[in-house]
């Protein structure tokens, strides 16, 4: 055998099997570039929503914390209304006897009204004042109200 022979052979054969194989990979190139480019829009979408995500817990972070100092500062005027209620009630049952508180006068009333106005809600305010305003008899004899007349059947 030639070596001209055997040589185009190999040569041709080389050729032809570079030729597919430049082929094949030029289709991968152009598969990797499409999946590269459908992988870079998801990409951003992921980001702009990991975005709108963050945004999102940051503004309920915010909110949480602003009713946080909401809730504790209404505790703490809670808490202080409850001291000066005790306070007021340690001073008013050492100067009165404990029948004696049910009959005060107006002055006493006026003054815990003035004073149940900076802690008490107004429904709380008047059940205050319906207690020292009511008969001998006390808050606990008075006819029920609506609210409270519910019986079960």
């Amino acid at each position: 055998a030639c070596w001209c022979q055997t040589n185009d052979k190999e040569k041709t054969k080389a050729i032809a099997t570079a030729e597919a194989r430049i082929s094949d990979l030029t289709t991968k190139i152009e598969d990797y570039t499409a999946s590269s480019a459908q992988l870079n829009t998801e990409i951003k979408n992921l980001e702009k929503e990991v975005a709108e995500n963050q945004a999102s817990l940051d503004q309920a972070t915010a909110l949480r914390q602003k009713e946080l100092a909401e809730f504790n500062a209404e505790e703490k005027e809670s808490l202080e209304a409850i001291s000066a209620l005790k306070a007021a009630i340690t001073v008013l049952s050492k100067h009165n006897s404990p029948s004696s508180l049910l009959q005060l006068d107006q002055r006493s009333v006026a003054s815990i009204k003035s004073a149940s106005k900076k802690v008490l809600s107004a429904e709380q305010q008047r059940s205050v004042l319906a207690y020292l305003k009511a008969p001998s008899g006390g808050f606990m004899d008075a006819a029920p109200t609506f609210k409270q007349s519910y019986a079960p059947q």
